[in-house]
């Protein structure tokens, strides 16, 4: 099989020798990927459930950093997912990583319902209505909330879920009220969270949240996450959380 077709290419991911295939022209996996994979509360020994893979980028960084045992990715673009188990075909993780090509909403037609340890998920941030969609089919879907929108994805985290299982999410943090009610209204707990500031003197941007199934209402703040330094440069936690340090 061709690991590499025309119009893709190659990135080093600067950990633990894993790399990605991605579209030289397309969606491609940001930063707030990297943040989820640091913040998200997943063992060696879990079995995982990534909802909307794109790239196949957190089961990768997943398994750079020695995290879960078992991940079913979701990917309802076919094209986007052929690409994603390629690139983890090219790290040997064809064993452990299997990509579907499926939307969130079926992923119980091939996993057992309360059979996952944890979920990871970096949604689509747009909302139909409300923001401009892109012209390109592959940039829309990944930017953009399907009709069935994210409490759709919700319902389907608590049914796959086993008891006190957690689910992790990147999220704008204008928008943090509205994910913790529907996590709440899907009996997913939210427990812990995070925001992300691009730098001290700047709002927060975006806001890590981890839910647990069926858990007594708590909500424990982590410190705040500062991207970058006033004159630009990484903050010693971003280098951290990068493996820079």
């Amino acid at each position: 099989m061709e690991l590499i077709h025309p119009g893709e290419r190659l990135d080093d991911l600067q950990l633990a020798g894993m790399r990605i295939l991605q579209k030289e022209a397309g969606f491609r996996f940001g930063m707030d990927a990297v943040l989820l994979a640091d913040f998200a509360r997943v063992e060696a020994r879990d079995t995982v459930a990534d909802f909307g893979t794109g790239t196949g980028i957190l089961p990768v960084l997943l398994r750079g950093r020695g995290k879960g045992k078992t991940i079913h990715a979701f990917e309802i673009q076919e094209n986007m997912a052929e690409m994603a188990s390629r690139t983890m075909a090219l790290n040997g993780l064809e064993d452990c990583v299997t990509v579907h090509a499926l939307p969130v909403e079926q992923a119980l037609t091939v996993l057992e319902p309360c059979s996952v340890d944890a979920i990871i998920c970096n949604p689509p941030y747009g909302t139909p209505g409300t923001t401009l969609q892109n012209p390109s089919d592959t940039l829309r879907l990944a930017r953009h909330q399907t009709e069935e929108g994210l409490k759709a994805w919700l319902v389907t985290a608590f049914r796959l879920l086993k008891g006190k299982g957690k689910l992790a999410m990147v999220y704008p943090a204008p928008r943090m009220l509205e994910l913790m009610q529907l996590m709440e209204q899907a009996h997913l707990t939210p427990k812990r969270f995070r925001l992300i500031y691009p730098m001290a003197h700047k709002a927060a941007n975006l806001v890590l949240v981890e839910a647990v199934k069926d858990a007594k209402p708590m909500l424990h703040p982590e410190p705040p996450l500062i991207v970058y330094e006033p004159d630009g440069s990484m903050t010693p936690e971003l280098k951290r959380i990068y493996h820079m340090e």
